[in-house]
């Protein structure tokens, strides 16, 4: 059975009196891949959020690694779990790809922050899983939105954490970056056992992930299950309120999810 890597009891996030998230329980293995899905506005950002620390007045229980998520400095979360954030244009930062990349070893950084002795060969070797050492001197406001999201996984992997948290990694890219984005992220969770959770909006991108899926509903868990079960009947509807149909992929073989007109 897999090490727990994050166990979540009871989550519960309120603001101005209104329940963001409630109630959210699941349990994470460690070198598992998660996707977590829902409508807008179903909590799925906000769940990433109370995981980081960006919000901290939530109530329930969440351990990591089978320590409470409350009793970390940042700087040891910070060697453990990363982040990628949504794509968006005002990721333009004034600075080249391996600068970039390298400010993911700030939590290895000595006193006064002198560099690790291994921060560029790990520099490099987050550079490489993620494609982009063909534009490492380049500045981020040069590239594109696809060249910028991977390096932004690769300042990720720059961390060395055990788990890497993503929100809609491959929003806003064209096809080929979304392909590329997903083949990079397979690769991590494979070669390195890295714990993988990306929310998503498109069904379509949990089915080809795999793994296991958390479905988000008005802040509550509305469906805990392995991406192979979203296609049961009835399933998706419940989760979305509306209406799908299933068309095989004939190179897969999976299912490929189309939303039909939803109810009136």
């Amino acid at each position: 059975m897999n090490q727990s890597a994050l166990e979540i009891k009871a989550l519960t996030f309120t603001v101005n009196g209104t329940s963001i998230l409630k109630n959210v329980s699941l349990s994470i293995g460690a070198g598992q891949t998660w996707s977590v899905i829902g409508a807008n506005g179903a909590g799925k950002s906000t769940l990433l959020k109370c995981l980081l620390r960006i919000h901290v007045d939530w109530s329930g229980q969440v351990r990591f690694f089978g320590r409470s998520l409350r009793d970390y400095s940042q700087r040891d979360l910070a060697r453990r779990l990363a982040y990628v954030p949504q794509p968006g244009e005002d990721q333009r930062f004034p600075f080249t790809v391996r600068q970039f990349v390298a400010m993911g070893r700030y939590a290895y950084s000595g006193m006064f922050g002198t560099a690790h002795v291994d921060d560029d060969k790990v520099v490099q070797a987050a550079m490489e899983q993620a494609r982009v050492t063909a534009f490492a001197e380049r500045r981020l406001e040069t590239l594109s939105g696809g060249e910028r999201q991977k390096v932004f996984i690769a300042a990720a992997l720059a961390q060395q954490g055990e788990v890497l948290l993503l929100d809609e990694p491959t929003a806003f890219l064209d096809y080929r970056h979304q392909a590329e984005v997903a083949r990079i992220l397979r690769e991590i969770n494979r070669s390195k056992g890295a714990t993988v959770v990306a929310v998503t909006h498109d069904v379509n991108t949990a089915i080809q992930a795999g793994g296991e899926v958390l479905a988000l509903r008005n802040g509550e868990v509305a469906w805990i299950g392995h991406a192979t079960e979203l296609t049961q009947p009835g399933r998706l509807e419940a989760i979305f309120d509306t209406p799908f149909r299933f068309i095989e992929d004939p190179v897969s073989g999976l299912p490929l999810v189309v939303p039909q007109e939803g109810k009136a």
